[in-house]
């Protein structure tokens, strides 16, 4: 037979080509991990250096986005608080207005009122007496009593040197003067309501 150690020699001989082919094949594919490993470690000097100031900004962002949020929440809740200012204005404007509308609904019926009172028409004799008053000049005093008796209501107590006289007694004394005199029927003021 064949020589033993011809065999091993031919095995190692085969061994080491195959090693050398693996390793000619292999030195493409160790210089790309090599350009592989040079690119990925300046990625991660980029990353380091790059990364944190982006971390930052994104962490500040998201702190001024939470403040923006508060700012709008307080301009929500003060637009709201605007927004019930100017429901009670307008209430309140309204309640002038209707105020307003009552007061010159009264002034207007005031107004008329007056306007058929001094155009109503007056008996002659009470004209002839007040004409006859105010023709002649009355003193200071008399002015003033005359004032202070006008002033006083039929439910007011008299006092004359005798004491306390009522009201209708009081009125009798001047009825027989003739300088007090009731209102009648006829009376247009007397008979309106």
């Amino acid at each position: 037979m064949i020589d033993p150690l011809f065999w091993l020699g031919l095995s190692i001989l085969l061994v080491a080509t195959s090693l050398t082919a693996v390793l000619v094949a292999a030195i493409p594919a160790l210089q790309e991990l090599a350009r592989a490993a040079r690119s990925a470690e300046k990625l991660f000097d980029t990353l380091s250096r790059e990364l944190p100031p982006t971390l930052d900004a994104i962490r500040m962002t998201g702190l001024e986005i939470t403040d923006l949020t508060d700012d709008v929440s307080e301009g929500v809740k003060s637009a709201g608080q605007v927004v019930k200012q100017v429901d009670q204005s307008l209430d309140s404007a309204k309640k002038q207005a209707q105020n307003l509308q009552v007061g010159t609904r009264s002034v207007f019926v005031g107004v008329k009122a007056a306007w058929k009172n001094f155009t109503r028409q007056k008996p002659a004799r009470r004209t002839v007496e007040r004409l006859s008053i105010n023709e002649t000049p009355l003193t200071l005093r008399e002015r003033e009593a005359l004032r202070q008796e006008n002033r006083r209501t039929k439910t007011e107590v008299y006092r004359t040197e005798d004491g306390y006289n009522d009201p209708a007694s009081w009125e009798a004394s001047f009825e027989d003067e003739d300088l007090l005199s009731k209102p009648t029927a006829s009376d247009d003021w007397y008979n309106q309501d």
